[in-house]
């Protein structure tokens, strides 16, 4: 069997969500899957592959150009094009009383501190903004430092109208507002495509509460920048870790394993999942998500998402056991969030530190160690055993309230779809 570090170098590579290399890195964990079945004499286990379409864009053309120069630049996907000279605007923090101060801001752009929230995206569609620039990094980072890539312009801000966006570093931002920059001549020639992406699954049937089901979950795809290695080879790899163990020592509950494909597009690997297996929701009691793992540097993290004495068992579980971790009370940006939404209960387990940053060309192997991960692994099995075995689950399915508005709010739900949920409608 490889080393935990053996396996996230060799997953160190961009795979992002819907292209080849995705597709490798699934082979590589199916691959690992059946080896690990295989040791432990399961050869009625097997991983296999869950194919979902997902939204992707064709870039033809892509260009930022302002007093005779070209700025380096990396497009919204899915966000329309625009081949045309515009007068530059920059209104602070974007807000309300920003936009109000503005007028028409038709055959202008906007630059932005950062990407705004969905009301703020309303108020350039509502002004009528003919594309946005958002700015990256920290005045002195260079171009590669500044980490550009293209993002996809998410389904929330598109249901409100498309205005073709860039992103482009600190460092031309600045020079662009100190040099009283008016003019920007903005290309993006795009077509929006699909393209198709994959989970990877293998169950571990329980022995005599098999009926009842825990999923355990763990993207494997990267942003196109850096190698992906904290975010997410480490939580990629425990969960194989942790998929060895009981493949070898099978609990009382079905095992539920699901590597995702494209988390870093939208959770659109976990939403899959929640959409084509329905059938299994209400046998599925609990979600145990692993996101960024094994530093050297840095403390554990646990996420709480579920009811308050989902927080008490685990604050409990912790001081028992000799777990060092911040406990946090919320939805976890991560792939446990579909199956919170089902009303399924989930914590969300890794490390965090300061001394590395996700999303950019400083995600590499250097921050990582393999005696980290072996604990955060270990703490993992423990936990997931003491609840895959218990006489009851410590927690009932439902979400709080409090937890049930956040849920609304992350999925980007409008007030129409609210109104129906309160009425007794379905989702749409």
């Amino acid at each position: 069997m490889k080393d935990w570090m053996e396996l996230v170098k060799e997953l160190s590579f961009v795979r992002t969500g819907g292209s080849e290399a995705e597709k490798r890195a699934a082979e590589l964990i199916t691959e690992e899957v059946n080896l690990a079945a295989k040791a432990a004499g399961r050869e009625d286990i097997r991983g296999e592959y869950m194919t979902f379409r997902i939204p992707d864009a064709k870039v033809t053309k892509c260009s930022v150009q302002a007093a005779g120069r070209e700025i380096p630049c990396a497009p919204f996907l899915q966000s329309g094009s625009i081949d045309r000279e515009c007068d530059l605007v920059y209104l602070d923090d974007a807000s309300e009383i920003d936009f109000a101060g503005a007028g028409s801001l038709e055959g202008k752009v906007v630059l932005l501190n950062k990407m705004p929230d969905e009301k703020g995206y309303q108020r350039l569609v509502e002004h009528k903004a003919s594309a946005f620039l958002v700015m990256q990094g920290k005045y002195y980072f260079t171009e590669k430092e500044a980490s550009l890539y293209p993002k996809r312009l998410r389904e929330h801000f598109t249901r409100n109208g498309c205005i073709p966006g860039f992103a482009i570093s600190a460092a031309d931002a600045l020079r662009l507002i100190q040099e009283e920059t008016e003019k920007v001549h903005l290309t993006l020639e795009q077509e929006d495509t699909e393209s198709e992406s994959q989970n990877i699954l293998a169950v571990i049937e329980g022995t005599d509460l098999k009926e009842e089901s825990i999923v355990l979950t763990a993207h494997y795809d990267s942003v196109p920048v850096g190698t992906g290695s904290w975010d997410n080879a480490t939580g990629t790899v425990a969960l194989l870790g942790i998929f060895r163990h009981f493949a070898a020592n099978p609990p009382r509950r079905t095992l539920r394993f699901i590597w995702c494909g494209s988390e870093e597009m939208g959770l659109l690997g976990s939403k899959a999942y929640v959409e084509q297996r329905e059938d299994l929701l209400d046998k599925i009691g609990f979600c145990f998500n692993f996101d960024m793992c094994g530093t050297a540097l840095g403390g554990n993290r646990i996420c709480v998402t579920g009811e308050k004495e989902l927080q008490t068992f685990v604050e409990q579980y912790c001081k028992l056991t000799g777990y060092s971790a911040e406990i946090q009370a919320r939805v976890h940006s991560s792939d446990s969030a579909p199956f919170c939404d089902k009303e399924i209960p989930a914590l969300g387990l890794g490390r965090g530190t300061s001394t590395a940053e996700i999303h950019t060309v400083y995600d590499l192997l250097p921050t990582l160690s393999e005696k980290a991960m072996d604990k955060n692994v270990k703490f993992a099995v423990r936990i997931i055993g003491d609840v895959a075995n218990a006489a009851v689950l410590p927690v009932k399915k439902g979400m709080p309230e409090d937890t049930r508005k956040e849920l609304d709010k992350y999925f980007h739900r409008e007030e129409k779809e609210l109104a129906g949920k309160r009425s007794g409608g379905s989702e749409s």
